[in-house]
């Protein structure tokens, strides 16, 4: 359907190359990463509450910047692996002759 006029028309529904979702085992992937740069923060804050007595502040900040660190990786691999020809798109030209 054409955005807002609510027919159909040529290449309504259709997708280009630039506009495919990302593999499952991409957003796996990067959903661990995330978690784990969120708990590096975390940790690196509770090192340094520690050792200076800023308690909770620099935990705070670290689980901040290990989260805002796990969304730029995520978004760098959806990013990549959409532009990226992937195995699959030799298998789909196949399939539709």
């Amino acid at each position: 359907m054409d955005e807002g006029s609510g027919r159909s028309g040529p290449g309504a529904g259709q997708r280009g190359r630039g506009s495919r979702p990302p593999r499952l085992s991409t957003v796996a992937g990067g959903g661990l990463e995330f978690a784990v740069a969120i708990l590096l923060g975390v940790f690196a804050g509770q090192w340094l509450d520690r050792r200076w007595g800023t308690s909770p502040w620099l935990v705070v900040i670290g689980a901040m910047l290990g989260a805002g660190a796990g969304f730029y990786k995520l978004y760098r691999d959806v990013v990549d692996s959409q532009r990226r020809p992937g195995a699959d798109d030799a298998s789909d030209d196949a399939d539709r002759q």
